[in-house]
């Protein structure tokens, strides 16, 4: 298995969060940009980041990745057995990408205008959903799910983003710091994500 990552992008992250907390062995390749190999432009004719090689079977897109990730490596789950908890789940990852995803561009981009005005609203969004940080010991469930293994690149990159969260987002924060302390993201850390917190 191969994984053709970027070290400081945050859908490449969540697919590395997603081998690390399963103990999935996988050869992680960084690509220059503009320089990918030919194995990848073949596989994946757009070129994009992450980008995941299994023997015959190659997929891109983070939440495909995940998906399969968790399917092909059963346990631990990161999605709930029954249905109706399944769909619960599956809306929540599709609110965080939809409210809170949506914005990274902006967050990641040049226009300092934009920056501003997407910092300002995921760290109001994120301040308005401290009671649900605080509900339970992971992001809506007893047990650690794909929300957390999608929510902690996120917050990882707070910082980055220029992003202060008010004392009303404690519980978020607390919620931020029981995930990053966890062996599994420690271990899906690349050296520059790491610098993005020990600057």
């Amino acid at each position: 298995m191969v994984l053709f990552s970027h070290t400081d992008c945050i859908h490449c992250h969540r697919v590395r969060l997603v081998l690390a907390e399963k103990d999935i062995t996988a050869e992680i390749v960084e690509p220059i940009p503009g320089d990918l190999p030919e194995e990848l432009t073949l596989i994946n004719p757009t070129g994009s980041l992450p980008t995941l090689i299994d023997r015959d079977l190659g997929l891109y897109d983070a939440k495909v990745i995940n998906d399969y990730l968790d399917e092909r490596y059963p346990h631990p789950p990161l999605l709930p057995v029954d249905p109706v908890s399944r769909g619960r789940t599956r809306l929540a990852m599709h609110r965080i990408e939809a409210d809170w995803y949506c914005l990274v561009p902006a967050l990641s981009g040049s226009d300092v205008a934009a920056k501003e005005r997407a910092a300002g609203q995921l760290a109001e969004s994120l301040t308005a959903s401290a009671s649900v940080f605080q509900a339970m010991p992971f992001f809506l469930s007893e047990e650690y799910s794909i929300l957390d293994a999608t929510l902690a690149p996120l917050l990882w990159r707070l910082p980055q983003y220029g992003i202060v969260l008010p004392a009303g987002a404690k519980a978020v924060e607390d919620y931020a710091q029981r995930i990053f302390n966890r062996e599994g993201f420690q271990a899906s850390l690349s050296a520059a994500e790491r610098a993005l917190r020990n600057a």
